[in-house]
């Protein structure tokens, strides 16, 4: 059974930074691309990053240069390293996996920018 939990999050006050963890069980993880997502309220979700199994990430231009991902394959986790944040990324953020041709989301975590 496929699980993936998530880690992290909260309120951080604008040019803070935040880490979220999200580990997966149930899946080859260390041959599995995983993803962030993320999605505000009234917007559709957007992609954040994208962790491919050897490590390397690709980060789309809304957040590059502040946002980070990273695997360790030996913990069956994924990190988004989320720096200098504005308020504009408040949002709920996801991990997901397609494993098998099935889709897996983590439970989701809050993220609030915020004097």
């Amino acid at each position: 059974q496929v699980h993936i939990v998530e880690s992290g999050g909260g309120l951080v006050q604008p040019g803070g930074s935040l880490r979220l963890s999200c580990a997966a069980s149930g899946i080859i993880f260390s041959s599995e691309i995983m993803y962030w997502y993320r999605q505000a309220p009234g917007k559709q979700r957007e992609l954040v990053a994208v962790i491919k199994p050897s490590g390397s990430t690709s980060i789309p231009d809304s957040v590059k240069g502040r946002f980070t991902a990273s695997r360790d394959n030996a913990k069956n986790t994924v990190y988004l390293q989320m720096n200098s944040l504005k308020p504009e990324d408040t949002a709920i953020y996801y991990c997901h996996v397609i494993f098998r041709g099935s889709h897996y989301w983590s439970q989701g975590t809050q993220v609030t920018v915020s004097s």
